[in-house]
């Protein structure tokens, strides 16, 4: 069906979906360009596509599951992990599965930036039918990191000489007949596949950036599973007939990120003081369209570290400008706070690829301006959030955080908080926190641990959550089956039918 995009949103909207012919093809819309073969930079589009797999799955609970490995175990020291790799696999080219091809791609993944660089690896090798990692210490989020999707499995050939990733050689339930990289690809049903055959024989996956277009894909029948709706579009398409909109909570935080070494940003009760002028659950509802304030940083769908009992980030922009206060700023001429000669100006950095970051500045802008702080807004492309966390000229960005990447978030605050990383803590460093962090890494503690690194994070801010997220797709009713995974790795496509 999208053989291209249409050429006016206009178009798009006068087309019947009655009008087009159902011609076998399913075709899945999303906002994410694909950047490359390597898992590293698309990954997460060929899992969701189901073109490769990584050896551990997860379901919608966030529970780890078989994948291309049927069960894995721990060594009483903690220092190996063994992983029972599923027999009878064939990759797309015809070549077995095996451990050794295993060991292959995820040595060629870890030598890469991302997780499995972050983790005390000191080897993976295959013996038999069995996967070996080897530990410096031991590691308990190993499987989870092992589900992730940079930890996509491919066939030896997929890889050049020097590691580099030439095709996408996979394991799935469909193959890759066409990728025309950054915006398409075209995959069919592999006949030789472990698990049951998918019921539609061809998927199609297209890059399309704005949240309208995508929507009127959706509207006019051009697409038959849209991800990543913006909450206008979802608004209006709960009233067209031929689709349906999935919602979910998933694990993904929007957040502040904050320079604590910044002059301005430095001192705690700073970072509190701009945590107090956000009204949470007005930009929720106003911006996101449904109330979820985020007033920590997990959401209640990652159960084990949303903590009921943390006394909760408020809204109060008296109270902020009170604190301020007592650290020495002073409102100008202007309304904007100054100390020592210097305005408390900020410059927030944020990308347009998600509507909502925009908009959700502009109303931050307000806030803020309330409390006396002056923040521009520099809305680019999202690569430029790390490039100046490194270059040390971030003042504060605006993103989301998917928590989902590993269903362990242990692996997300080791990057990103203990004791830094380019999308999480900059210039903050807290030794109490990241030996938490680290202790429950190697299987050590249990809520009390993870309840009192929570707490940290609360009172010291280095990044200050603003609100937890609904997902959205809309999907055609001419099929049935398709999913909207929490965990963002699946849309159902093995399981999705032609409707009747």
């Amino acid at each position: 069906m999208l053989c291209k995009l249409l050429a006016s949103a206009a178009l798009a909207a006068a087309l019947s979906s009655a009008a087009l012919a159902n011609d076998g093809v399913l075709d899945v819309v999303a906002p994410f360009e694909i950047k490359g073969v390597d898992p590293v930079t698309s990954g997460n589009i060929f899992i969701k596509m189901d073109v490769a797999e990584t050896l551990v799955n997860v379901d919608a609970a966030g529970r780890l599951t078989p994948g291309l490995a049927t069960a894995w175990r721990v060594s009483d020291d903690g220092l190996e992990w063994r992983f029972h790799l599923r027999e009878g696999v064939r990759f797309h080219d015809g070549s077995p599965f095996t451990a050794e091809a295993a060991a292959n791609a995820l040595n060629i993944a870890r030598a890469k930036p991302g997780l499995l660089e972050t983790a005390p690896i000191t080897e993976i090798v295959g013996e038999g039918g069995d996967l070996l990692v080897r530990l410096s210490e031991p590691f308990a989020p190993m499987p989870a990191f092992l589900s992730e999707y940079r930890s996509l499995i491919y066939a030896p050939a997929a890889y050049a000489k020097d590691g580099s990733v030439a095709e996408v050689i996979g394991t799935g339930a469909y193959r890759v007949t066409k990728l025309e990289a950054p915006l398409r690809l075209e995959a069919e049903a592999f006949a030789g596949y472990w698990g049951d055959a998918p019921a539609i024989g061809r998927a199609t996956y297209q890059a399309v950036g704005r949240a309208e277009t995508r929507a009127l894909l959706a509207e006019s029948g051009d697409a038959d599973y849209v991800f990543n709706l913006d909450p206008a579009s979802t608004t209006r398409l709960a009233s067209v007939d031929s689709v349906e909109v999935l919602t979910v909570s998933v694990p993904r935080t929007l957040l502040l990120k904050v320079n604590a070494g910044h002059p301005a940003l430095s001192d705690p009760r700073a970072r509190q003081a701009l945590g107090l002028a956000i009204d949470r659950e007005g930009l929720a509802e106003a911006v996101l369209r449904f109330p979820a304030g985020g007033t920590q940083l997990f959401p209640p769908s990652l159960s084990e570290w949303h903590d009921d009992e943390l006394e909760l980030l408020t809204h109060d922009p008296e109270k902020a400008r009170a604190m301020l206060a007592e650290l020495g700023w002073a409102a100008g001429a202007d309304g904007i706070l100054t100390r020592d000669g210097q305005r408390f100006s900020l410059t927030l950095t944020t990308f347009p690829d998600r509507p909502e970051l925009p908009l959700s500045a502009a109303v931050l802008q307000q806030m803020f301006a309330d409390i006396g702080v002056e923040m521009m807004i520099d809305s680019t492309n999202s690569s430029e959030i790390p490039v100046r966390h490194a270059d040390g000229t971030l003042d504060l960005a605006l993103f989301n955080r998917n928590f989902a990447l590993v269903p362990d978030p242990v692996g997300t605050l080791l990057t990103d908080y203990a004791p830094t990383g380019d999308w999480g803590a900059m210039n903050w460093d807290n030794a109490e926190f990241t030996g938490l962090v680290r202790g429950l890494a190697r299987g050590e503690g249990g809520h009390g641990e993870r309840d009192r690194a929570i707490a940290i994070l609360q009172e010291e801010l280095p990044v200050i959550p603003i609100a937890w997220y609904q997902q959205f797709a809309a999907v055609s009713t001419g099929i049935t089956g398709a999913v909207i995974d929490p965990y963002e790795r699946s849309i159902g496509l093995k399981e999705i039918r032609w409707a009747e």
